[in-house]
Parts: C-alpha cells; sequence; structure tokens
C-alpha cells in the first residue's frame, strides 16, 4: 500500500569499489579508498513573486515563475537544507536542477544567491521578498529544454540552509519550472560528497546460483544519476546457524518476506506462491492486510504457515480504528472489537508468533488541528491502548511493529515524532519505502537513498530508528522499485536491485525485508519484480543470498 507526496531526495549514487560475488575471507591489511556520493534534497521552500500582484502569495502553486511579463516582474524563490556529510564526508561540489513546466524558456536565466532564508513559501510575497545578492550562474538554454542546471558550489560548501533566487530580463517569456508542488520533477540540489573507507582485501569464491541465471546487468558509468554498482558483500555467518529468537529477530541474517498480488483480485496466498516460485526463495514473512472487524488470521493465512516445506511467519497489518477515529479508540470506544479479535486468535492461531502492525503509513491520515480525533499523539494513544489490551486479553504471541511512510514531507511535519507509541510497545520499527529506477527521476536512487532519504530536520530513516532507538530491529515492512521511464528499460530496476546486498550488509539493524509486488499501485507504478528479464535475473541474485537462510 503505497502513497506518495513530496520535499527531499538523498544518496543517489557511489562510485563501484572492486566487483565480483562472492563468500569474502581476509587476507592482507586493510585498504583505504574513497567513495563519491551524491546526495539529492528538495526544495524546502519554493515560491515566486509578483511585482503587479504585490500581496499574492504563490506558495501552492505546481509552477514556479521567474521573467518578465509585460509590466510585470516574477521572480523564483528556492530553500534547500544541506545536512552534514557525515564522518569523514567532504563536500566537493553542489548544482541546483530545475524542470520545465510549460511553454518556452527564455534564452538568458540567472540564478543568484539570497542571504535570507527566514522566509517561507506560504508568506513570501512582493511586499516581503528577501533581498537578491550576487548572480551565482547563467543558463542560456534551448527554448524546450527539459531541465536546467546551475553549479552552486561557490556557494554550498557544507551543512546549513541556502536560498537562492532565479530571474530572468528578457522580455515577454518568463520561465516557468515545476515547483515542489508538482508530481513529477521537482526542484531538487544535488550535492557531491567524497569519504576515505577502509576495505579489506578479499579473495571470491563463487555465490549461491539464482533460481534462474543470467548475466549480471551491465554497471553504468557512475554519474550524479546512477545509483551505486558496489560489490555485493556476502553474510558473515553460517547460514544455518541463523534462526529467529524472541520477538522473531534473528540471531544473524535477515528475514525475507513479501506481499504480492497487490491491488489486484488474484488471492494473496496464490499470489505469493508465484512470487517465490518465480525469485526462488520461500518468503519467511507473509505480509497481509485487515480492517475494521475482519477477524484473523484467515483460515487460508493460517494455512501458509502450516506448509512444512516452505515455513513462513505472518505480518499481518490491521486498521483497528476502521469507520472511527484514533482517538475513539484509545479511548476504548472500540474495545469490543479488540476484544473479540483477541478471542478469535487465542482459539484459532495460540502458538506461533506472528507480526502485528497497527495502522500502517498514519502520516497520510494525519488530521494535525486539535480535536481531530486523527492528531499524531492520538496514533500514538491508539496503538498504545491496542496493543495493552490485545496483551491484557491474553494475545502473547503478538509481535508489534509501528510501520512509517518515509516520505520527506512528513519526515519533516512537526508533528512526526508524536506518532511514536513508546519502546515499551514498540517490539519492531517498520517503514514502507519506494524507488524510482527512472535515470533522473523523482525518487531516483540505490538502496541507502530508498532508507536513508534526508529532510528538514530529519537525517533519513534508518540513522533515525538506529540512534533515536537503539536496540530496535528495523522492519522493511514495504520496499519496492518502480520505473517511470516513458519506456521502460530492463537494466534500470536491475541497477537498483544491485545496490541492495551491499548497501544493506552496512545497515546491521535491518532484521526484515519485506517486498511488495504490484503491477499498477495507486499511482500507477508497476513494482513487479520481473516486469522485464533483467529486473528479475537481478531480483533473483538478492534472493539466493545467503543472508536470508533463517530458520523459523
Amino acid at each position: 500500500m503505497i502513497r506518495r507526496n513530496a520535499r527531499t531526495l538523498m544518496p543517489i549514487a557511489a562510485l563501484a569499489l572492486g566487483a565480483g560475488l562472492g563468500t569474502a575471507v581476509y587476507c592482507g591489511p586493510a585498504a583505504a579508498a574513497e567513495t563519491t556520493d551524491v546526495v539529492r534534497s528538495g526544495a524546502a521552500d519554493d515560491t515566486y513573486s509578483s511585482s503587479s500582484r504585490p500581496s499574492y502569495n504563490f506558495g501552492s502553486s505546481s509552477t514556479l515563475v521567474a521573467g518578465r511579463q509585460g509590466a510585470d516582474t516574477m521572480i523564483g524563490f528556492l530553500k534547500f537544507t544541506v545536512a552534514a556529510p557525515g564522518a569523514g564526508g567532504t563536500v566537493k561540489g553542489a548544482k541546483v536542477t530545475l524542470t520545465r513546466a510549460s511553454g518556452n524558456l527564455p534564452g538568458s536565466i540567472v540564478l543568484r544567491k539570497v542571504a535570507g532564508t527566514a522566509w517561507t513559501e506560504k508568506t513570501l510575497n512582493a511586499k516581503n521578498d528577501p533581498a537578491l545578492g550576487a548572480a551565482i550562474g547563467t543558463a542560456k538554454p534551448a527554448a524546450t529544454a527539459a531541465t536546467v542546471s546551475f553549479d552552486v558550489s561557490s556557494v554550498v560548501k557544507g551543512p546549513g540552509t541556502y536560498s537562492f533566487a532565479v530571474t530572468s530580463a528578457v522580455a515577454n517569456t518568463p520561465a516557468r519550472f515545476r515547483s515542489s508542488e508538482a508530481t513529477t520533477g521537482q526542484p531538487a540540489l544535488d550535492v557531491t560528497v567524497t569519504r576515505k573507507v577502509v576495505t579489506q582485501p578479499t579473495e571470491s569464491a563463487p555465490a549461491t546460483s539464482p533460481a534462474t541465471p543470467s548475466p549480471s546487468p551491465a554497471t553504468p558509468s557512475p554519474s550524479p544519476t546512477t545509483p551505486s554498482q558496489s560489490p555485493t558483500t556476502p553474510a558473515t555467518t553460517n547460514p544455518g546457524e541463523c534462526a529467529v529468537g524472541a520477538k522473531l529477530v534473528p540471531t544473524c541474517g535477515v528475514l525475507w518476506g513479501a506481499a504480492a498480488g497487490g491491488f489486484s483480485d488474484v488471492p494473496r496466498d496464490e499470489a505469493l506462491k508465484t512470487f517465490e516460485a518465480k525469485t526462488g526463495r520461500t518468503s519467511t514473512i507473509y505480509h497481509t492486510y485487515h480492517k475494521g472487524d475482519e477477524l484473523f488470521p484467515t483460515k487460508a493465512e493460517i494455512a501458509m504457515t502450516n506448509d512444512p516445506a516452505h515455513p513462513r511467519t505472518l505480518m499481518l497489518n490491521w486498521k483497528v480504528g476502521y469507520g472511527t477515529t484514533w482517538a475513539n479508540v484509545a479511548k476504548g470506544d472500540q474495545d469490543a472489537r479488540i476484544d473479540r479479535l483477541a478471542t478469535y486468535i487465542k482459539a484459532n492461531f495460540a502458538t506461533k508468533q506472528f507480526f502485528m502492525v497497527l495502522h500502517h503509513e498514519p502520516e497520510n491520515d494525519v488530521n494535525p488541528k486539535d480535536g481531530s480525533g486523527q492528531t499524531a499523539k492520538d496514533f500514538a494513544a491508539m496503538f498504545r491502548h491496542t496493543a495493552l489490551r490485545l496483551k491484557a486479553d491474553g494475545v502473547t504471541n503478538a509481535v508489534f511493529v509501528v510501520a512509517y511512510m518515509n516520505y520527506e514531507k512528513w519526515n519533516s511535519a512537526s508533528w512526526w515524532y508524536d506518532m511514536y507509541p513508546g519502546d515499551d510497545v514498540v517490539d519492531w520499527i517498520g517503514v514502507d519505502t519506494y524507488n524510482n529506477a527512472q535515470p533522473g527521476g523523482f525518487h531516483y536512487g540505490d538502496f541507502n537513498y530508498m532508507m536513508n532519504r534526508t529532510s528538514a530536520g530529519f537525517p533519513g530513516f534508518y540513522n533515525w530508528a538506529t540512534t533515536k532507538h537503539q536496540g530496535k530491529p528495523v522492519m522493511v515492512a514495504e520496499w519496492g522499485v518502480y520505473d517511470s521511464s516513458a519506456t521502460v528499460v530492463g537494466k534500470n530496476k536491475a541497477a537498483v536491485y544491485a545496490t541492495v546486498l551491499p548497501q544493506l550488509a552496512k545497515m546491521p539493524q535491518i532484521k526484515g525485508l519485506v517486498y511488495f509486488e504490484t503491477a499498477k499501485d495507486q499511482s500507477g507504478h508497476d513494482i513487479r519484480m520481473d516486469d522485464t528479464p533483467e529486473a528479475l535475473a537481478a531480483f533473483q541474485q538478492i534472493a539466493a543470498d545467503p543472508r536470508f537462510n533463517v530458520k523459523l
């Protein structure tokens, strides 16, 4: 289940270090190397002012206008927040990219520095717009150029908030760019970061072959818009030793799972079996969705956990507040609904542990207005009340997961942190997160970017979870890759999939990885792992990795 909004993007590319697949064996001293990442940020604020409409605010417009039309002079304003590059990181360069929205571009467009950063897109107009500074760069684009870029390396040299103005002196041909409110092509600031890393020399032995062997996708040349193609880092433990312990946390390795057949009429158990046959691995986690008065797990779901040849556990998603509000659930208005489910679980599924997600992706349903019953704090109270009520009712085998959307607009909201229900009732911290495989497209990036998109005041999801809630296992409760290219190119998804294993190895707190597979989501995105042969071959390489050999 996916919803999409806007704001900030994050690590897009990293230069490959070495190559090959297999089991690494230490054979020498550590060596220093340098990696290059491109950190992409969306505008924290963007709008424009109009001299002929001095009191008017354009902060909600999907278009950013700059230039002259008759006596009207319009100036576009952009503000970006750049996070610290991290330990050992050095900012080496930066550029701002704007996407043409409509009409022809003027022959000359100037980007200027703006010292003031206190303005906001909801309040700026021609009466209060900040003073313009020196020109940073001038672009002379073709009239129908798709994008216009400006080198801002002279200004962006480290973390901070940066403001820019877009102007043009060309008469009667104002530039119209897409703003952050547009659905695609939002303004972007790409910051190039280099850092020293230490690697251990290795010798490789062949890894387990995927179910359908196929040549690895060609590695594209590293660029600011190419996902990194790092060497696969194999599991460092004996896969035969990995098993689940308390709260279904694996003693080593990572739980593998899927929610297959989303937004289709195919029965979910049938869809999952097809997914498993194509990928070559049993989905240890079987993710399904329920709401309101539905009783679960269903007989079909229980049957999937009783297959000795394909051992699985359930991840059951429940919108307990369906038809009412979170505040009402927290007050006890739906205790009869909770108690009824508890009775059913104890009678039908009392002996096996399972994951229970309470109202996944809550951000999209938050109404921050006091008294709405749907504030972030109401969600936290609903989650706490439901979890504690189920436990009091004797449901002892539920492992509770809070699952966020990982969307920049929400992550930067003032209320976002209020949603966390508390370490005492949260067993796993989950995230639903998706990438676009279209080079240069919105939400284009590698696995690290998928897990660690930054935004104003937010350090990235994995960074937040592991810093603020140390020791809590992280569940990637939904993940997927789609390709928004006008013509789907097989190597695009394959390139993103190729980054999963090496970057997953650098995120040891991720203990579960659950793919959401659908031919068409709410936005029309195809998130199937087999929409092209190249994508399937690359995904099979992920599935074949021994780190997912965790015994239930």
